[in-house]
């Protein structure tokens, strides 16, 4: 692995004092070249996990290892400027009063006047900006600010790259194309990075690999279908996508002298289901996770819902049902069946992957 961290540890407050973890027992891996992105919600360490591998931070337990080097453990501590990693940020903290040319240039001061020259050049070609290296900062668009900013990190080929939300303050549009476009950049630099962010999207589009973070703990760390279909805690469930957890019961019944498992919920029976994910599943009640896109409007079926909330997204709606058991449910209907508030229409599920965890008490 490119980038390791092992069982990683940073807390806020002194011995004696009260002790906040900001983040606990981390493991996570990135191979040279790959891409990485950490979500969760405000507060769950990911920034903190961030500065930590940039060395702005120190480890209470654990190590972070760089290229096989260490840099962080409780007996190392590797300052920042000596690590070898780009940063971009949330404001991109460009010079002002420096042209374009000039903020890539920054981290070049160790070349000469023709080196430094050429990798501005070059750089300027990696991330569309060629023509513009004499504009200043505030002559830019905030799509061209942030692709300053990203020149200048990669411009000193960092052994790592670190990008803080760098799409937060862009609109939603200019995000996702930005995304897309610097992770095409990363991938033709073949720079191993490391990105924060909240909007999952965003995460979706950038990442090789996701982790997602929750009271400073890392609950899953794996590509995004893994993390979808096959999320490893009710937070990931919960957190990932839209979806609900709906009472179900896991029974068995003899059938043409067969024992045949079944999952049925206040939606109905459940199948389609593959064996091998039937024989894993307890006998008895549980949660079951049912993700919008499980559940399809059919006027046919005989499970009738009431539409108690849409919220229109162009190309669907995404209706929050209520069942007449009292049950909720979310679905992802085609915008053209616009139906009002309190209507009822009828659903059925159509779970390809079944995801229970052991029923809340």
């Amino acid at each position: 692995m490119y980038l390791e961290i092992k069982q990683l540890g940073v807390q806020y407050g002194k011995a004696g004092d009260h002790v906040h973890p900001a983040v606990a027992a981390v493991d996570l891996g990135l191979a040279a070249g790959e891409i990485g992105v950490l979500i969760g919600p405000s507060g769950c360490g990911k920034t903190t996990l961030l500065r930590a591998i940039a060395g702005l931070e120190r480890v209470s337990s654990g190590s972070i290892t760089i290229a096989s080097r260490v840099v962080s453990d409780l007996r190392a501590h590797v300052p920042p400027e000596e690590r070898r990693i780009g940063m971009v940020f949330q404001d991109y903290a460009l010079f002002p009063h420096l042209d374009v040319a000039k903020n890539i240039g920054f981290g070049l001061r160790h070349l000469d006047a023709a080196q430094r020259k050429a990798r501005v050049v070059e750089v300027l070609e990696l991330v569309g900006l060629v023509g513009q290296q004499h504009r200043y900062p505030h002559e830019l668009s905030g799509g061209q600010q942030q692709r300053v900013a990203l020149a200048r990190a990669l411009a000193p080929q960092p052994t790592l790259l670190l990008l803080d939300e760098p799409f937060s303050n862009l609109d939603v549009e200019l995000r996702e194309r930005l995304s897309h476009e610097v992770r095409s950049i990363l991938k033709a630099e073949g720079t191993t990075a490391l990105f924060v962010t909240h909007d999952q999207l965003e995460a979706f589009a950038m990442g090789d690999v996701i982790g997602v973070m929750h009271q400073g703990q890392l609950h899953q760390w794996a590509d995004a279908y893994t993390l979808y279909h096959r999320p490893a805690t009710r937070f990931v469930a919960d957190f990932i996508g839209h979806s609900v957890f709906a009472t179900a019961k896991i029974e068995n019944h003899i059938e043409n002298g067969t024992l045949h498992k079944h999952v049925v919920t206040a939606l109905g029976e459940l199948h389609d289901i593959s064996p091998n994910v039937l024989a894993r599943l307890p006998i008895g009640e549980c949660d079951v996770l049912l993700r919008a896109d499980d559940i399809v409007h059919d006027d046919a079926s005989s499970v009738q819902a009431q539409i108690t909330r849409k919220a229109f997204r162009g190309s669907e709606f995404l209706y929050t049902l209520q069942l007449k058991t009292g049950e909720i449910v979310l679905a992802h209907v085609p915008s053209h069946h616009d139906h009002q508030l309190g209507e009822w229409i009828g659903i059925r599920p159509v779970v390809d992957h079944v995801v229970t965890f052991p029923k809340l008490i």
